[in-house]
This record gives C-alpha cells, structure tokens and sequence, in this order.
C-alpha cells in the first residue's frame, strides 16, 4: 500500500484537534518528542505500522479508517471524561472544522457566563457586608 504521509498527517491533526488534544498532548501519550510528532503531522515522517497503529489507538480511530479516511467516512469523537457532552459524529475535514468552531464557540460563551456570575457573586458579596453594618 502506498501511503501518501502528507494527507495522513493532515488527516492525523484533523482527527487530533477534533479530540481536543494538542500536539504536545498527542506526543506525549505516543511517548515521543513535540517536535517529532510535529513531523508526522507535516508529513516529513513515514510512519510504519507499529507508530500508526499506536496514532489510531491514540485516537480511538481503527487504523483502516486512518489510512482511508476520506469525505465519505465516519468517525467518532466522544468526550467520556465530560459528563455534559455527548458523542459528535463527524463525517468529513470541514464538519470537523466547523464542529471544533462551534465547540470553542460555546466555551468562550461559558466562559462569559462563568465570568459575570463571578461579578454577581462578589456585588451579592458587597451588599451583605454593606447590610451586616
């Protein structure tokens, strides 16, 4: 099988980013340099089965759907250790791009959310110890 170590690099960060992981996260887990993983990613690295078998179980794929994953497969990013977030399926790069968009999205509006009820929390604050006096 010839493999093209660009597109699997691409398709390896797409699959990585939609995890939530960085590339220091994902070197680390395969026990290896930032800046060798950084190579894969760029396509600099042929990979042998022994490391792509380890990127696919890194990245809870099968290892067929890493080397043909295309616009017409499936996978799964599911968020076990979240219990307020569900299973996405994802089915092509844009979706993945989109759905990571939506998803930083949402977390920049809790954090908002999270922000001002802080304020609240410390104007409630002042106003007890305003009435205690």
């Amino acid at each position: 099988m010839i493999v093209d170590h660009k597109a699997l690099g691409k398709k390896v960060a797409l699959i990585r980013d939609s995890k939530g992981m960085n590339q220091d996260e994902m070197a680390a887990k395969l026990n290896m340099s930032s800046t060798g993983y950084a190579k894969i990613e760029q396509g600099k690295t042929k990979l042998l089965n022994p490391r792509l078998e380890k990127i696919a179980k890194t990245l809870e794929v099968k290892l067929d759907d890493l080397l043909n994953l295309n616009e017409k497969n499936t996978f799964n990013t599911s968020f076990h250790d979240h219990p307020h977030c569900q299973n996405v399926y994802i089915n092509s790069a844009i979706e993945i791009t989109q759905e990571l968009e939506r998803m930083k999205i949402l977390v920049e509006q809790k954090n908002k959310e999270i922000a001002l009820m802080k304020q609240q929390i410390e104007d409630l604050r002042s106003m007890l110890s305003f009435l205690k006096k």
